[in-house]
């Protein structure tokens, strides 16, 4: 497939931004032991002290619906590209601020306020970012590509995660452990800053869409999106609402939870684990961009099916497997060769992009997917920790082969407006 140098732009930009937007988001779950024992009296004790600290994790995710929908109505309004840049400022202020922050031993109270208040504007930025994001790649594509476009973007903030890890393992890699609560904690925290200012300074040079051009040339904007959305949209906001789903449930599960569940299974290091996710969301990305290409091929249908059944049976083999005594190089290889059929979590965006018309596009797809993350990212942590703590860990075997089969029946019933 060749693209052309307008086509390498946008992508790339956009792709990039993405990618270092979610990192700035991320980098906090990594280093929350030591946020919490810096922002939160240590008569709280560690157990409160880590539930306050993700608290305000999980604050970002509620912030996320907020700010998502507001961004989104005038992101169809206004234009793609201002919400896109205005997204990525949001995210850059209060990463710098948190990185320079002083602690509950300076400044007493202050300090956990100012944190959950750092929190909600990221979730912010977040809601309204990564739908903006999939908006704009998608109107500078066309049907024909636009499965790569959101496989090689999606791979892209996927890859946000995968720095995320990397820092996380050069920090504790190179400075104490005493070292990183003294002041090393800070140093990912401004490195996102200025990841974020190099991002919103490419993006100055993105161009607005041409399908949002067209609208303001037909003067097709709508004076309240989201309204026309839930009217009309309905049925198109349920598939959204369920394919993020889909999509919340492999990345919190299979990226971010599993790892721990195969340290506490295998007794292997921190540092171990840490590698074993990387090798992880590398599979994932690249499970992304294969996806997107077979949808161009064979349809989301087809493509869909190929990636649910995979993800149905190898999740089976890699949760079951946990309860026997296989050997951890078996294991290993069912825990990639799922997250490689995770990469059906492209067809979130495909399927979101399609579903609502040019004009209430950006706010429809925002308002679904938002609305779906903050419940099922909230709630999903829960059901893991649950079903590993209890010793049922099939079950969530059994809950990621429900997400493989939804995504066939979503991918089958699913009817584009593109």
């Amino acid at each position: 497939m060749r693209l052309k140098k307008s086509e390498i732009k946008v992508l790339g930009l956009s792709s990039l931004g993405g990618m270092l937007e979610f990192y700035d988001f991320i980098i906090f779950v990594f280093f929350t032991e030591v946020i919490s024992s810096l922002f939160f009296p240590s008569s709280l004790g560690s157990f409160w002290a880590n539930m306050n600290t993700y608290g305000a994790f999980a604050a970002g995710y509620f912030a996320r619906p907020l700010g998502g929908i507001i961004m989104a109505h005038f992101g169809d309004k206004s234009g793609r590209k201002k919400m896109f840049i205005l997204s990525i400022l949001l995210m850059v202020i209060p990463t710098f601020a948190l990185g320079f922050m002083p602690t509950f031993e300076s400044i007493g109270y202050a300090a956990p306020l100012i944190l959950l208040l750092i929190r909600i504007l990221q979730g912010i930025a977040i809601g309204g970012e990564l739908p903006g994001a999939w908006v704009f790649v998608c109107e500078h594509s066309d049907n024909k590509t636009l499965g790569f476009y959101m496989g090689a973007f999606t791979s892209a903030v996927i890859g946000g995660i995968l720095l995320g890890s990397a820092v996380t393992l050069g920090i504790n890699h190179i400075f104490t452990q005493e070292e990183i609560v003294e002041y090393a904690w800070r140093v990912p925290f401004i490195l996102g800053g200025v990841f974020g200012i190099i991002s919103l300074f490419l993006r100055r040079f993105l161009e607005e869409t041409p399908v949002f051009r067209e609208i303001e040339a037909l003067q097709q904007t709508q004076q309240f999106p989201v309204k026309a959305v839930l009217q009309s949209f309905k049925q198109s906001v349920m598939h959204s609402f369920l394919s993020t789903w889909i999509l919340t449930g492999c990345v919190v599960i299979i990226v971010l939870l599993s790892p721990k569940l195969l340290s506490q299974v295998f007794g292997i290091s921190a540092i171990d684990r840490v590698l074993y996710q990387m090798v992880a969301i590398c599979c994932l990305a690249f499970g992304n961009v294969v996806a997107g290409i077979l949808n161009d091929r064979l349809g989301v249908k087809r493509a869909s099916a190929v990636f649910g059944v995979g993800l149905f049976v190898f999740a089976f083999c890699f949760y079951n497997a946990l309860r026997v005594d296989y050997s951890l190089e078996i294991v290993l290889l069912l825990y990639y060769a799922m997250a490689l059929c995770a990469g059906l979590t492209v067809f979130t965006p495909i399927i979101m992009v399609q579903s609502f018309p040019a004009p209430i596009r950006y706010s429809g797809l925002s308002f679904a997917y938002n609305i779906s993350y903050a419940i099922f990212g909230g709630l999903t942590p829960i059901f893991f920790g649950w079903a590993s703590e209890s010793g049922n860990v099939l079950m969530i075997g059994y809950y990621m082969m429900f997400l493989g089969v939804l995504a066939m029946v979503i991918g089958r019933v699913h009817k584009s407006r593109f």
